[in-house]
């Protein structure tokens, strides 16, 4: 790294016409640099200058290096200005992954809509009910229903959304809560949800069911449910969608469920990251709006 700096040190000495220019400019003493001069001529054993108190010549030698170090010197401030500008401006590979019902309906279609805005923009979209190790797979960002215990994540609350327990009318007519309980692969053995009056504060009730049928996938799921095979949850922002599937119980709610956005950078992430989370969280915010 030593002989780097040496090397830029020198272009700047030659570019500003004198030491004490060069200090001046690069806000070093005159004495830094100096010394850096010396030991870059000691190590080649070459004089790269003529000093008198006026000016200052290239050798023939220092010519030929110098050609070389203003390379390295352009070729740093290039990589400087590449780096300024991929964040002014979202572009290039994102991968970003969530849960099969977070994706078709909040991740993909606020992404779809930012890529008319910013078609430099080149995400990866991995949909998993399972959550993914963001460094092993290279992940830039998971949208995912509650807190992360990892503590190398950066995460933030984007939103919330609910869960509607539901069924098609004639399994809310005929089965009430006899019905089947078509649950996701996510959900535990034994289903227990704890409801809450929304016209009645304080009264609350919960629910107890066994699983008649597990789905690998949210898709699958609604599916079953969409086609009378029995009760399981929705998102209340696609339960409303969905006019043909009925609340089990209309009057009460399931505790929110909170959204956050989690990252792998601790410091600033990159623009394509903070763009992706806030065209989410807007998404978010306007599924909310409609579904209630």
């Amino acid at each position: 790294m030593n002989r780097l700096r040496q090397m830029s040190l020198f272009a700047h000495i030659v570019e500003s016409g004198s030491i004490t220019a060069a200090a001046d400019g690069l806000g070093l003493s005159k004495s830094v640099v100096s010394q850096h001069l010396k030991l870059l001529e000691t190590e080649l054993g070459i004089s790269l200058l003529k000093r008198t108190t006026r000016r200052q010549i290239l050798t023939q030698a220092g010519q030929a290096f110098y050609a070389e170090c203003k390379k390295l010197n352009d070729l740093a401030d290039f990589a400087w200005q590449q780096a300024l500008e991929s964040q002014q401006e979202p572009q290039g590979k994102i991968v970003i992954t969530s849960s099969d019902a977070l994706m078709s309906t909040l991740v993909a279609p606020a992404i779809g809509s930012l890529m008319k805005s910013y078609p430099k923009l080149r995400p990866e979209l991995i949909s998993s009910d399972q959550p993914l190790n963001l460094m092993e797979k290279h992940i830039d960002l998971a949208i995912r229903v509650g807190a992360s215990s990892e503590n190398a994540l950066m995460q933030r609350r984007i939103g919330e959304f609910r869960d509607v327990l539901c069924g098609t009318q004639s399994v809310i007519d005929n089965e009430k809560e006899n019905a089947g309980y078509l649950a996701n692969q996510w959900q535990p053995s034994t289903i227990l949800h704890h409801f809450s009056n929304i016209k009645m504060a304080g009264e609350n009730h919960s629910y107890q069911a066994n699983i008649t049928c597990r789905a690998d996938s949210f898709h699958t799921c609604l599916s079953l449910i969409e086609s009378g095979a029995g009760i399981g949850i929705v998102p209340d922002y696609i339960f409303h969608q969905k006019t043909h599937l009925k609340a089990l119980f209309p009057d009460h709610q399931l505790t929110p469920n909170p959204v956050y956005a989690l990252h792998p950078y601790p410091k600033q992430p990159p623009i394509n990251v903070t763009t992706c989370i806030s065209a989410i969280e807007k998404q978010l915010v306007t599924l909310s709006t409609e579904s209630n």
